[in-house]
């Protein structure tokens, strides 16, 4: 089985900073377009889809600025963390991906990232 490496996709997003982060910090504003139920205990969020169950450890928290997960039955060195990006001149808001897969699994993690933030961004209004 080949190694996951690190990936990174950036989406830009008509957001600011802070309702976006409540989006990909808080379990009621994750529900909302990552996973369909989110449970936070413990340091440790619950995400489930359709009836599966995965489990993540907060590994760092920004406040308006960057989550960063950990799957718990993941390779130790992944994580996957999304950060809030805003340029400075134009203000525009763009949410950064950081995620692992292996050469087979990176076009389908992509694509997933793809539909979750199209779904994050009609939530948004955006």
């Amino acid at each position: 089985m080949s190694e996951k490496k690190k990936f990174n996709l950036e989406y830009e997003l008509r957001s600011s900073p802070r309702i976006l982060f409540s989006f990909i910090s808080e379990p009621n504003g994750l529900s909302q377009w990552f996973a369909d139920d989110v449970v936070f205990r413990d340091q440790t969020y619950t995400f489930t889809w359709d009836g599966e169950v995965q489990k993540a450890k907060l590994l760092s928290v920004k406040e308006n600025k960057l989550v960063k997960f950990k799957w718990v039955d993941d390779d130790p060195h992944c994580y996957f963390e999304m950060e809030i990006v805003q340029d400075e001149l134009t203000n525009d808001v763009a949410l950064a991906i950081t995620d692992f897969a292996t050469d087979e699994t990176l076009a389908e993690k992509k694509q997933i990232w793809d539909n979750q933030i199209t779904y994050l961004v009609s939530v948004i209004g955006g």
